[in-house]
C-alpha cells in the first residue's frame, strides 16, 4: 500500500544516476520550512515546532511550485539557491490542499535571475520513462529515471474526490530534500511526487495536467479550487441493475447519491439516472470514457483536470428508459459547505470550554489526531458521521458539536470520564455549531446549564454561577488562554 511521504524518503542502496542530457541551469531551489501544527486534543495551543527542507521547481513568472502538504501550517518559508547557498524569505502565493500544491514567490524578486524555469509537459503516457530529480549536498543534479505503468484515478492524501495520477516504478533514493521531488521528462516537468513506497518502489506523481490546471487557476483574481459534480455513481456491468434502471445499452453509470446544495442537485441530476455521456465523451459500464492520450479512463477526470469552475458541463443521461440531457453547472465545493470539514489547515480549530467541558466541531482535521490509522482508531461513531455526512445530514446548514473531553474540574465531578459525545441541546435549544451553544449557554434553566446528548448519559445539568466562578481558577490551572474561540 501506498503511504504518504512525511519528510523524506526511505534509505534504499543507491540507484545509477541517468546519463541523459541535463540542463546547464537546473530549475531547482531548496526549499526551508518551519511551522507549527494546531492541537485539537488542546485546541487552545500550537503543537511542538517543525522544520521541513524540500525542493521547488522553479517556473515562469518568478514562482516556485512545491506540494501543498510542505508548507501547510508553516510560519516561515525560505528560499536557497542550490550553487550559491543564497537564501531569501519566500510568501506562499496560492495553495490548494485538495490537489496537494503551492506556489512560493521570493520576497526579493531578483532571486531567481539566472535561472532557467522549468516548462511543463502534458504528453506523458504508460510507458513514458520520467526522471526523479533530486540535489546532492553540493548543489549537484542526481536524476533516477523509472518507468509510468499506469495512469489512472485516485485518491490524493486530503481524501477530496479523485484526481489524475500518474503511477511510476523507480528505485528512489533517501535524500534530505526528497519532500518535494519534480518528475522531468525530456528537460520538462511532467509531474510532482505525491507518495512513494520504498518496498515495492512504486511513485504516485501529481501529473503536469493538474499542476497546469492549478497554474491557470492561480491567474485568476480569485482561486476557485477545483470543481466537483457532487454525486456518487456505481458501475453498471450487473445486467440485472441495467433492467432495474430501465438501461437499454450497455453502458454509462449509475448514480447513486446525489448531494443536497450541490451542481448535480441543482442541474436536477436523481437517484436511479444512468449517466451515460459527459460532453462528447461515452461513458461505459465501468465508468470510463476514451481518453485521445490515456485510452480508457475513468470519467471524473473530464470533471477535475478537463473543466473548471463556472464551467457548464452537458450530462447524458437515462431515466426510466428515457434519454435525456441535464447541463450541471460546476463549482468548487468549499469546506465551509461540508457538516464535517474535510480539512482545516492553517486556521486554528474552533472550541468552547464550559466548566472544564471542551466542546469542538467534527471534522476530519480532528479524527486524524488519531495517526494514520485514524480510520480505525478514532471514536468509531465520528468517524461513521464523518464518512456518511452527506446521507446523515442531507440539508448540510450545520455541523456537529461534540463534547470531546472533560477537564476534572470541581463543576464537572462525577463527569470525569465522558469524551466523544454528541451534543442535540442545550438549555432546550437545538445545537447546529458551536455559535449556537455559546448563545444557548448564557440562558440558564433555574440556574442550571442542561445539556443533552445523542450518547449516554444523555443529560448533564452544570451550576451555572459555579461554571462562571472557577473559569479564571481553570484557565491558570490548565493554562487557557482563553475558553472560546469561535471564529
Amino acid at each position: 500500500m501506498l503511504v504518504a511521504v512525511s519528510g523524506a524518503l526511505a534509505r534504499k542502496e543507491p540507484a545509477i544516476p541517468t546519463t541523459a542530457a541535463r540542463p546547464k541551469q537546473v530549475a531547482l531551489v531548496r526549499v526551508n520550512v518551519t511551522g507549527q501544527g494546531y492541537d485539537y486534543f488542546r485546541p487552545w495551543q500550537k503543537k511542538a515546532p517543525f522544520s521541513k527542507r524540500a525542493l521547488g521547481a522553479v517556473l515562469p513568472k518568478g514562482r516556485v511550485l512545491v506540494t501543498a502538504d510542505l508548507v501547510t501550517n508553516q510560519n516561515y518559508v525560505e528560499l536557497e539557491r542550490a550553487e550559491s547557498g543564497e537564501k531569501t524569505a519566500a510568501n506562499v502565493r496560492v495553495i490548494d490542499y485538495e490537489a496537494n500544491l503551492a506556489l512560493l514567490e521570493p520576497a526579493e524578486k531578483s532571486f531567481l535571475d539566472g535561472i532557467t524555469p522549468l516548462e511543463i509537459t502534458s504528453d506523458t503516457v504508460v510507458g513514458d520513462r520520467l526522471a526523479a530529480w533530486q540535489l546532492e549536498p553540493t548543489g549537484a543534479l542526481l536524476a533516477t529515471e523509472g518507468l509510468v505503468t499506469t495512469v489512472q484515478m485516485m485518491p490524493y492524501p486530503i481524501d477530496v474526490g479523485q484526481f489524475l495520477t500518474y503511477r511510476v516504478s523507480i528505485p528512489m533514493q533517501y535524500r534530505e530534500n526528497s519532500y518535494t521531488v519534480p518528475l522531468v521528462k525530456n528537460n520538462k516537468l511532467a509531474g510532482l511526487l505525491l507518495r512513494y513506497d520504498s518496498r515495492s518502489q512504486l511513485l504516485d506523481a501529481i501529473p503536469a495536467p493538474v499542476i497546469t490546471h492549478f497554474l491557470r487557476e492561480a491567474d485568476s483574481q480569485n482561486y476557485r479550487g477545483f470543481p466537483s459534480a457532487g454525486f456518487s455513481f456505481f458501475p453498471t456491468r450487473d445486467p440485472a441493475l441495467r433492467e432495474f434502471a430501465g438501461e437499454k445499452g450497455k453502458r454509462g453509470v449509475y448514480i447513486t447519491n446525489v448531494e443536497a446544495g450541490t451542481p448535480a442537485t441543482r442541474a436536477g441530476l436523481k437517484v436511479g439516472d444512468i449517466v451515460t455521456a459527459v460532453g462528447n465523451h461515452d461513458i461505459d459500464e465501468n465508468g470510463n470514457y476514451t481518453d485521445p492520450l490515456y485510452g480508457k479512463i475513468e470519467f471524473t477526470n473530464l470533471l477535475t483536470a478537463h473543466a473548471y469552475a463556472g464551467d457548464v458541463v452537458p450530462f447524458h443521461l437515462e431515466r426510466d428508459g428515457k434519454p435525456m440531457q441535464l447541463n450541471l453547472t460546476l463549482e468548487h465545493h468549499d469546506t465551509k459547505n461540508y457538516v464535517s470539514p474535510p480539512y482545516n489547515l492553517d486556521e486554528p480549530p474552533r472550541y468552547y470550554v464550559l466548566g472544564g467541558m471542551i466542546f469542538q466541531e467534527l471534522s476530519r482535521q480532528y479524527l486524524k489526531e488519531w495517526g494514520p490509522n485514524w480510520q480505525r482508531e478514532a471514536p468509531q461513531r465520528l468517524v461513521y458521521m464523518d464518512h456518511f455526512q452527506s446521507e446523515l445530514f442531507p440539508d448540510r446548514n450545520r455541523r456537529v458539536v461534540i463534547l470531546s473531553q472533560v477537564l476534572p474540574a470541581n463543576s464537572t465531578i462525577g463527569y470525569d470520564d465522558l469524551a466523544y459525545l454528541t451534543v442535540k441541546r442545550v438549555n432546550g435549544k437545538e445545537i447546529k455549531s458551536l455559535g449556537d451553544l455559546a448563545e444557548a449557554v448564557k440562558q440558564p434553566v433555574e440556574g442550571f446549564i442542561k445539556i443533552e446528548t445523542e450518547e449516554d448519559p444523555k443529560q448533564i445539568e452544570l451550576d451555572a454561577s459555579q461554571v462562571a466562578a472557577e473559569a479564571p481558577a481553570l484557565q491558570e490551572n490548565y493554562g487557557i488562554s482563553s475558553l472560546q474561540r469561535l471564529q
